[in-house]
């Protein structure tokens, strides 16, 4: 008789949620137990750890992996389930207990947020497949680096307004910290002048506020940036977001919240499989809530890459 869950590994942030995650590991930990016993768990102390844990993982014949922190320790994970540009098992599930700043991949699902809700929600055999994105760029080193993602990328505004969160304190969630960084960075945001092409039916050359690369809806802790986007319809939603005065920006904030700023003439909504990103500036990526490269970039959808766990 086939189990009712999955063989589970467990890959655990403490440091997600502002350090909260830590405290309330215990509370998690007893949930679990009722159908996880005993729940097999490792706890990441650096980046990049869930990575390599994942991988490990999986190859031990982990069936899913839970990534139990922030959209940054779900990126981890999801790297993680591939090795040397493939995946290393196509049939293994990621889970998701969030407990990050922003949680923002979970909005897309409808993965709940709470503990309890979320430990339920891992339960059964129900999967989604969802894409993910594969990317190139430039690391802090100036070397190519190749990694992968399922939620959102961005590069311009989002990059230096992400960089400036994770050098300040996440104590005020997601919807606060997020805010004060995007406030923070448009008082002194300058715009990028990039070069994009979208597949072989789009290109410009253009000054930006920003350009978004996504998969999922939602980013910066709450803003429906890409409010058209599906995880399993094998393309990319693409917003270029024109350079505007400081106070048009400010008005627009709202509007991200609602996903009402698609209609601005000023964004263009794009959809696409492949995305090449040029500048002879200086602009920084953010990937899941993370800086962590900057242009040249190309990124690339891969159509049901990802078995994801949601209720039933």
């Amino acid at each position: 008789m086939q189990s009712n869950t999955f063989r589970t590994k467990f890959i655990v942030n403490p440091a997600s949620a502002n350090g909260s995650t830590r405290r309330v590991w215990a509370r998690i930990e007893a949930i679990l137990r009722r159908d996880f016993a005993p729940p097999d768990v490792s706890f990441t102390d650096r980046s990049n750890h869930a990575t390599e844990l994942t991988r490990k993982a999986l190859k031990a014949g982990a069936e899913m992996v839970v990534a139990v922190g922030g959209d940054g320790t779900i990126n981890e994970v999801v790297n993680g389930f591939f090795d040397a540009g493939a995946l290393i098992n196509p049939d293994a599930v990621l889970g998701v207990i969030s407990r990050g700043t922003g949680s923002d991949f979970i909005k897309t699902l409808g993965i709940p947020k709470e503990i309890e809700a979320a430990c339920r929600t891992l339960l059964g055999r129900a999967t989604r497949r969802c894409d993910a994105g594969r990317f190139t760029c430039l690391d802090r080193n100036g070397k190519t680096m190749e990694r992968y993602f399922i939620n959102i990328a961005d590069f311009g505004i989002g990059g230096e307004a992400v960089e400036r969160v994770n050098r300040t304190t996440k104590a005020f969630g997601g919807f606060a910290s997020f805010l004060y960084g995007a406030l923070s960075t448009l008082v002194v945001y300058k715009g990028k002048r990039v070069r994009v092409k979208v597949d072989n039916e789009y290109e410009t050359e253009k000054l930006v506020n920003n350009v978004v690369v996504a998969n999922g809806q939602f980013f910066g802790g709450g803003m429906r940036i890409a409010p058209q986007a599906k995880v399993d319809d094998g393309l990319f939603d693409i917003l270029v977001i024109e350079h505007t005065s400081l106070l048009e920006s400010l008005n627009s904030i709202p509007k991200l919240y609602k996903g009402t700023h698609i209609e601005n003439p000023k964004v263009e909504y794009l959809k696409g499989k492949t995305v090449i990103a040029e500048s002879s500036d200086v602009v920084l990526l953010d990937v899941e809530g993370e800086q962590i490269g900057r242009l040249p970039a190309r990124f690339e959808i891969l159509p049901a890459a990802i078995n994801v766990k949601v209720g039933g």
